[in-house]
């Protein structure tokens, strides 16, 4: 029998981009050929997808990875290299995915709900791309990018129309094998449950009725003690179950022996339901006092259903209740609203500056490391075109705020270069900064030839 696992984790891996392609035509009778290299293929993205066909996160337990395919590079005769393949990879209902450090990313609570949790790199572009009026013979193309990878906590609340709640050893487990085929472990000593029990219940049906009656799922969760809320006694490992519950069914211990009088039973579990998530107090609820064949002298509580698993005293008034409030639940759900497919995507990562050490500074974010992501960065043009594409971020803008200085040790990703400000061809070094600022120069007073050479300023 597979084991239920509501706690796992995940190992999202993009496929990288394809390099662009430098190749230039060649062709008989055909003089100095025009750049025609691909572009390279998009890598591959990881989604996940709930679907109500998974039960559990037990196939992350022993196969956390996932990862696209890259893809292909570009080739001549601008020829573009096929793009990656995307993975789905399916989760339960009620998967909430967390980062490593415990915080919340997003939350699959219906039915197609759909996240990417790992982007595939974009292909790189050929020489073709960068053909211009000033730049007739471009001999750079750009690398694939890099696929994110990430490792990321996946916790699966379920959506079980009925949740049993109770203390340890109460009868929840009992009772669930009673109304539905399911057989989960059953002893007469306290935290025999440790993982939730599922269980279908079918109420109703008969042959002369074509809507079969009503089904519906019944969650067995362990057994709660006071301070729940806080964790204590993996509080909070059972009670994220009940979140999506429609209702609870609190039952209570009725045997003469018992050490927590029914009353206080009652107070400390809706108290500890309160204190988790105040609106559990809202949801319609059963009260039953289980047991009841041990004490048949007990006074109830009002308003308390006496059931006893053993002689099935009161189950089938219990199904019936059970069955008309899960009802009424959905009607109310449905009315309310219909659940829409929602598609979530990370938020757009924005460039930033930060400063490593005294006169040095890093731009990160993932727009920068695409602006620099050449095959040959000591080519002339393909260095002025990264200028360009920094500037254009407002790399220099960020950094004038940042407080960096002329002379600065800048790095973007694996590019490093000493910063001028306003220079025009800022990112380059300190030779290139001079021979560029007295082009400038002698462009505006109109005595530039285009023959200068400024090689030995």
């Amino acid at each position: 029998m597979s084991a239920f696992v509501d706690a796992a984790q995940l190992h999202a891996k993009a496929g990288d981009g394809g390099a662009g392609c430098v190749s230039f035509r060649r062709e008989a009778h055909v003089a100095k050929g025009g750049p025609d290299g691909g572009d390279g293929g998009r890598g591959g993205d990881v989604w996940l997808v709930a679907d109500h066909n998974q039960a559990s996160l037990l196939g992350f337990r022993d196969h956390p990875f996932h990862r696209a395919t890259d893809g292909e590079n570009g080739t001549s005769k601008r020829q573009h290299g096929s793009g990656g393949k995307d993975i789905y990879v399916k989760v339960p209902i009620g998967t909430v995915v967390t980062t490593m450090d415990g915080e919340v990313i997003v939350d699959l609570a219906g039915p197609g709900d759909t996240w990417r949790a790992a982007e595939g790199g974009m292909g790189g572009q050929g020489n073709n791309r960068f053909l211009s009026n000033q730049r007739r013979a471009p001999a750079f193309a750009e690398q694939g990018e890099y696929g994110e990878e990430r490792w990321y906590n996946l916790e699966l609340k379920l959506r079980a129309d009925v949740a049993l709640i109770g203390f340890p050893n109460v009868g929840k487990t009992t009772l669930i094998s009673q109304i539905s085929k399911a057989r989960p472990k059953i002893a007469d000593y306290p935290f025999t449950t440790l993982v939730p029990n599922l269980g279908v219940v079918r109420y109703g049906a008969r042959p002369d009725r074509s809507d079969g009656g009503t089904e519906f799922v019944v969650a067995d969760i362990p057994g709660l003690i006071e301070g729940a809320a806080e964790g204590r006694g993996l509080g909070h490992d059972f009670l994220k179950h009940v979140e999506y519950a429609r209702v609870l069914c609190v039952m209570l211990d009725m045997a003469p022996d018992v050490v927590i009088s029914p009353e206080e039973q009652l107070r400390v579990l809706l108290r500890e339901l309160g204190d988790y998530q105040p609106d559990m107090l809202d949801r319609p609820r059963i009260i039953v006092g289980s047991r009841a064949d041990l004490g048949p002298d007990t006074e109830l509580p009002e308003g308390v259903l006496p059931l006893s698993s053993v002689t099935r005293e009161g189950i089938p008034a219990l199904v019936s209740k059970m069955a008309e409030l899960v009802d009424s639940a959905r009607r109310d759900e449905k009315q309310r609203a219909s659940h829409e497919v929602v598609v979530h995507r990370p938020v757009v990562e924005t460039v930033r500056v930060e400063r490593m050490r005294p006169n040095e500074w890093e731009v990160v974010g993932r727009p920068a490391l695409r602006a620099v992501r050449f095959q040959d960065l000591t080519n002339d043009e393909a260095l002025a075109e990264v200028v360009r594409r920094l500037k254009d971020l407002g790399v220099d803008r960020l950094l004038n705020r940042a407080g960096a200085v002329d002379g600065d040790q800048v790095t973007v990703g694996q590019l490093s270069f000493e910063w001028f400000r306003d220079a025009a061809t800022s990112g380059l070094d300190r030779g290139d900064h001079h021979r560029a600022t007295r082009r400038e120069r002698l462009a505006r007073q109109g005595k530039l030839n285009e023959h200068d050479d400024f090689d030995d300023e």
